[in-house]
């Protein structure tokens, strides 16, 4: 039988995961990613209704918890680029899992049993 400190124990590093990718826009925003490097306005396009102010936001909030990195070139104007860090690919399974899981239960919801 499990223990209730078993149970704490199991809940709290779940919790830490949602408390860094939780919100509307941080996984869309690392699925873009997975798919190569981009620069503001195109993650702007590809993560639909997202706000300007709200994915720089978002940006900062994955760059701080090293999920993802933002590099600044020297061109006229300045480039910045925004790509996936080693940490952040290691969600790669997690977010597979989570695609998985979601398309069996569109399937069952939208399926007449």
């Amino acid at each position: 039988m499990k223990t209730s400190k078993e149970c704490v124990d199991f809940i709290r590093p779940v919790r830490d995961v949602l408390d860094i990718i939780h919100g509307k826009w941080k996984l869309p925003i690392l699925i873009c990613l997975s798919f190569g490097n981009k620069r503001f306005k195109e993650l702007e396009r590809e993560v639909e209704g997202i706000t300007p102010r709200m994915l720089s936001k978002e940006l900062r909030d994955l760059e701080m918890n090293q999920l993802i990195s933002r590099t600044v070139y020297d061109t006229i104007p300045v480039s910045v680029e925004y790509s996936l860090t080693d940490y952040g690919k290691s969600l790669d399974d997690v977010i597979v899992a989570l695609r998985n899981w979601g398309k069996k239960h569109r399937n069952k919801l939208f399926t007449k049993s």
